[in-house]
């Protein structure tokens, strides 16, 4: 099966391609046509300067472009559809590509206007949420349907409307308030770093939040926020909560700045789940900083959790900020997560070079030869050991007995541990 991706040379689009080239023939366009080729290389797909040639290519076409842009690329396309083709977008907004595409694709073109609640960032799909919204469902909605729930995603069939009206709740009110509180912030010309030294983990993990939101790229935020059909009535609500909040307080009425806060509780349901999973959030950030200082001055394996990279090395020093390496390597610590025991020796085991040597060593011929195995086996970074030779000719001693050990180990340190284990139980290195 042929997926075209328009809009796969960043962003979302980008995201699709790693997570469906392994499966299917994924070919793409871009604006960047530098950018595009980069992105093929990589991905090991196929790139198309023309969005017209890709659609008439392809079984499945994915519009994955800028809010604004999507109507009018659906427009460009929908003539060169092959028949009995699929259509689907990824924007935050539905009822105005669905209408669009109700009006410009053929009877022979199926459609699902579609929403993944998740962003470029996203590596997994398990457990994602992700919305269908069909006008009709066809041949191709059971099997995408299929699809995406065998990827143990969330999906949720809904209409158009009804994911707009919940989007302007999830996103643009969200959004809003996040983004007017990074605001007021700048307003007052607050130094979020000295805030550090006074923060709670509540207050932490808030501005991590709203950071992430007024990070993305402002121009999706505002066109979340305008193409919206929602979207006005939600501000002024938000705004007029904001007012009502303020004059309470100015007005040193505390019945009413109490009743508005507890109608407020009441609405936001289950309080006691919400205290747990902010719970789990804040617990899960506290421990692993508590056990990176744990491990200072030992050996760890940090991931990043985004590029995947693994990084090694003695851990010298460890704040909230950074993570820095016997071998001067700096990272995140937000960004970073640590390696098992277990996997870290994996992870050693696949990426270094291994060192491998015969060691013949003389032993009493009582010497138990399995007990010895079993021990080498056992030492830190020995990947294997074979005993390739037992010998008690001419060169041997009387009631002695010459074993050779094929010894794999990660380093040559391990080596020698094994030969001073060697001696330890009475042997003699040949």
């Amino acid at each position: 099966m042929n997926i075209g991706i328009i809009g796969g040379s960043d962003g979302l689009g980008k995201t699709l391609i790693y997570h469906l080239k392994d499966e299917f023939n994924v070919a793409f366009s871009g604006r960047d046509h530098n950018k595009g080729m980069k992105v093929a290389n990589e991905t090991n797909t196929t790139y198309y300067q023309s969005n017209t040639e890709l659609a008439s290519d392809s079984d499945i076409v994915i519009v994955s472009v800028p809010i604004h842009y999507t109507n009018d690329v659906i427009r460009e396309v929908a003539p060169y559809m092959k028949e009995g083709s699929l259509m689907l977008d990824v924007t935050s907004v539905k009822e105005i590509p669905s209408e669009t595409m109700r009006e410009a694709l053929g009877d022979d073109i199926e459609y699902i206007p579609t929403h993944p609640i998740f962003g470029p960032r996203t590596t997994e799909l398990d457990n994602q949420v992700i919305v269908l919204t069909p006008d009709k469902k066809g041949k191709w909605y059971p099997k995408v349907f299929n699809y995406l729930k065998n990827k143990n995603m969330r999906v949720i069939e809904t209409t158009a409307k009804n994911h707009d009206y919940m989007m302007s709740i999830v996103q643009v009110l969200t959004h809003f308030s996040f983004i007017s509180t990074a605001s007021a912030m700048e307003k007052l010309k607050i130094d979020i770093h000295e805030t550090e030294d006074y923060e709670s983990p509540i207050y932490n993990l808030m501005i991590d939040v709203i950071a992430r939101i007024a990070a993305q790229n402002p121009f999706l935020t505002y066109y979340i926020q305008s193409m919206n059909n929602n979207g006005e009535k939600i501000r002024n609500a938000f705004a007029d909560a904001v007012i009502e909040l303020r004059d309470a307080v100015n007005s040193n009425s505390e019945e009413t700045f109490v009743e508005i806060v507890n109608r407020a509780t009441k609405n936001l349901g289950d309080i006691q789940g919400a205290l747990g999973r902010s719970d789990k959030a804040i617990n899960s950030l506290s421990h692993e900083i508590t056990l990176l200082h744990e491990l200072k001055g030992h050996e760890v394996g940090l991931k990043h959790i985004y590029s995947g990279k693994i990084h090694t090395g003695i851990l010298k020093s460890v704040d909230k900020d950074w993570v820095i390496l016997d071998n001067k390597k700096q990272l995140r610590t937000a960004n970073v997560e640590i390696l098992s025991p277990e996997e870290l020796y994996q992870w050693k085991v696949d990426n270094y070079e291994h060192k491998i040597e015969s060691i013949s060593c003389s032993f009493k011929d009582i010497v138990n030869k399995e007990v010895i195995e079993k021990t080498i086996a056992n030492i830190d970074n020995v990947i294997s050991v074979e005993l390739v030779d037992v010998y008690n000719g001419p060169q041997i001693e009387k009631e002695h007995i010459s074993l050779t050990f094929k010894v794999e180990a990660l380093n040559k340190e391990a080596i020698d541990e094994v030969k001073s284990l060697l001696t330890g139980f009475g042997g003699i290195i040949r």
